[in-house]
């Protein structure tokens, strides 16, 4: 079975709402029923940069794991606030419940697949055009599906 890139952004999406209190629209920004804090910057931005499969399980489908690429855009009105929001972006995909335990303090849930890695793939930095500031990270997940 091959890992749905639209379930594991939903998953993401949903995670970065939960973990840092704030709206992360899919795409687009925010709409000002979205929740927690609908279209009030700071809010994040979630885009789906695309996906390649992975060598799969042994004897398995070879498309049962796949390396997803994901951009988070947080956008503030000063270059501290989306840094900030950045910042928060960041704890929430990378931050361990312990030191060494190995587990996310924030988890991905995702239909019919589990994230089995995570990692911060490449930051950006903060840009602004009228006077609208944005901080961009990349990140890359990977995610297996069952042997079915």
């Amino acid at each position: 079975m091959s890992v749905s890139g639209r379930q594991v952004a939903l998953a993401v999406q949903a995670m970065l709402q939960t973990a840092t209190a704030r709206s992360c629209g899919y795409g687009t920004a925010p709409t000002s029923a979205s929740l927690p804090t609908g279209n009030t910057i700071p809010y994040a931005v979630l885009y789906e940069l695309g996906q390649t499969s992975g060598i799969g399980p042994s004897f398995g489908d070879t498309d049962a794991d796949a390396r997803v690429l994901l951009q988070v855009s947080s956008v503030g009105t000063t270059a501290e606030q989306a840094s900030l929001h950045a910042d928060k972006v960041r704890q929430a995909f990378l931050a361990r419940q312990q030191a060494g335990s190995g587990q996310f303090a924030n988890q991905i849930n995702v239909t019919g697949a589990t994230v089995i890695g995570r990692e911060l793939d490449r930051e950006d930095g903060t840009s602004v055009v009228s006077s609208t500031y944005t901080y961009v990270q990349r990140f890359v997940l990977t995610v297996s599906t069952p042997n079915s």
